[in-house]
């Protein structure tokens, strides 16, 4: 039985709690902040009323985006105000930086980064920063933002808000229009890189290389070839398309190394300047989708995967191998793209069977081969320079050095040379002949394997493989969409990389093979 002191107790108990519980709730109600103070007097409406649309790109692209913000936004230094805080700055939202229970975020300095515009340019852009700014009479804010992978963040971003919701669409489409035309890529040499914390591979700058057609020794009519169908369709863009006919194009050029793919690919970036090229090479080719992307939007344009053999069957961000994702981006660009893609390779094999399967992607392949006798004069020549050889010796000496390439006569000037400095005089034909005697004999056959040489002594053609290879190739299958092969075995292997199995089927084999085949299964089950 309670007496009137306990009663009295537990209604003022009762009445603490709901002093705690209100106290407790206005603590965690939202209070709008400085920053969301200067966003409601700049829009003249209560900021937490406003939508607001995200726009999310590449971080290559915020300096497209920021010099795009500048000329809207025009000279108002009250324009630009940064966000005073500690780093949850940069992963807290924009309706948290307008109201909040815990933060009083209030303007601050404006954060910048350096930001590369050319080879070797650079620019001052906003890293984090509020924008304000009319257009078309609307009051618009927006929250520029650089990528932060540290902290979440892959892409850069803009954070728009404006009472005028049509207004707002009007000005995110200007300011699209804005980023293509006022953009640093457009006409430049670019490459991609992966960032430290695997978020999206990142455009860097390149010099434009400084390649003649005389720098480039090939066969009779090699060169003109190509050059005529990267280059040339593009010059004639005007009269092809009045014909109907069609300008993305794809090339392919093949041969063992050294003969001269990759100065060929310079001799083409020397030609097409103002062209938009993009370089991937090795592991930058998984970054395929963001290259078409850029050369899509910035024509004309020129996308060189070199070596696309040592990757075409990895797998990225994607189940199918990397060469199939090639084909997608040759597939996603319309006919009248003025976009040529142009791939490398030592070993053809590998991707010869993909490209037939889907035919039109590439539409010229042209061997490089190892340099004939007329080649390689041309290339000890090249690589002589002012050396005071005679054209007798050097004649003499490219017929000697068959099976070599530019590697090669390179090095040979140079021991041509250090052999006359050894002996303290001046390069004579006797330093050239005595620097190839040394090259060719037998103790040097992995050297000049090393710079390029393909010869019945030192290996056979790179794209063919021995016996075993052979048959390993015609029986195991790679399948891709909607590609099938006919299998009647499937085992695993160890994958090439930690913690990985590959899965490997094998074709129906020959009939007279029968006894083998099920020694193999018994070995498998085993």
């Amino acid at each position: 039985m309670l007496d009137d002191a306990d009663r009295d107790l537990m209604r003022a108990f009762a009445r603490y709690i709901e002093k705690a519980n209100e106290l407790a709730a206005a603590e965690q109600q939202a209070v709008t902040t400085p920053i969301g103070e200067r966003i409601g007097a700049h829009l003249g409406v209560d900021p937490q009323s406003v939508p607001v649309v995200t726009e999310e790109f590449p971080d290559h692209r915020l300096v497209d985006a920021d010099i795009a913000l500048e000329e809207l936004a025009g000279t108002d230094p009250d324009a630009l105000v940064g966000i005073a805080g500690d780093d949850s700055r940069f992963h807290s939202s924009v309706s948290e930086f307008i109201a909040n229970p815990h933060m009083r975020w209030a303007p601050g300095p404006v954060s910048y980064a350096t930001r590369a515009t050319g080879a070797d340019i650079t620019r001052r852009v906003v890293s984090f920063g509020l924008r304000f700014l009319t257009f078309d009479g609307a009051p618009v804010a927006v929250v520029q933002r650089s990528a932060k992978p540290e902290y979440g963040r892959g892409r850069a971003s803009l954070e728009i808000l404006s009472p005028d919701q049509d207004a707002a669409t009007a000005f995110l489409l200007r300011l699209r229009a804005l980023m293509i035309e006022r953009s640093v890529l457009r006409g430049q040499v670019l490459s991609f890189v992966q960032s430290e914390y695997g978020s999206d591979a990142g455009a860097t700058f390149l010099r434009r290389p400084e390649v003649d057609a005389d720098d480039v020794v090939l066969g009779a009519g090699v060169l003109d070839e190509v050059v005529d169908h990267v280059v040339g369709i593009g010059e004639q863009r005007a009269a092809l398309l009045a014909a109907g006919q069609h300008l993305k194009r794809g090339v392919l050029l093949y041969g063992p190394p050294g003969t001269g793919k990759t100065l060929t690919i310079r001799h083409l970036l020397t030609r097409t300047t103002g062209v938009t090229a993009i370089l991937l090479t090795g592991s930058s080719i998984a970054a395929i989708g963001a290259a078409a992307e850029i050369a899509r939007t910035f024509q004309p344009s020129l996308v060189v995967m070199e070596d696309i053999d040592l990757v075409a069957m990895e797998r990225h961000s994607s189940p199918q191998p990397l060469l199939f994702e090639v084909l997608d981006a040759l597939d996603g660009l319309d006919g009248d793209a003025d976009v040529a893609f142009v791939m490398t390779t030592n070993r053809v094999s590998v991707l010869e069977r993909a490209l037939a399967d889907r035919p039109g992607r590439v539409d010229l392949a042209v061997e490089i081969p190892l340099p004939d006798l007329p080649e390689r004069v041309r290339l000890f020549r090249r690589y002589a320079g002012s050396l005071p050889f005679s054209e007798a010796a050097l004649a003499e000496a490219a017929e000697r050095a068959e099976g070599t390439t530019g590697s090669f006569a390179k090095e040979l000037m140079r021991r041509s040379v250090l052999g006359a400095a050894l002996r303290g005089a001046e390069p004579a034909d006797v330093d050239l002949r005595a620097a190839l005697d040394s090259l060719l004999t037998e103790r040097s056959a992995l050297t000049r394997k090393l710079l390029g040489t393909r010869s019945a002594d030192d290996t056979g053609d790179i794209d063919e493989p021995d016996d075993d290879e052979e048959d390993d190739a015609e029986h195991e299958v790679t399948f891709s969409g909607s590609y099938v092969a006919p299998v009647n075995q499937a085992f695993l292997r160890p994958g090439r990389s930690s913690g990985a199995i590959d899965l490997v089927l094998r074709a129906p084999a020959d009939d007279d093979d029968t006894g083998d085949d099920e020694d193999e299964d018994d070995q498998l089950r085993s």
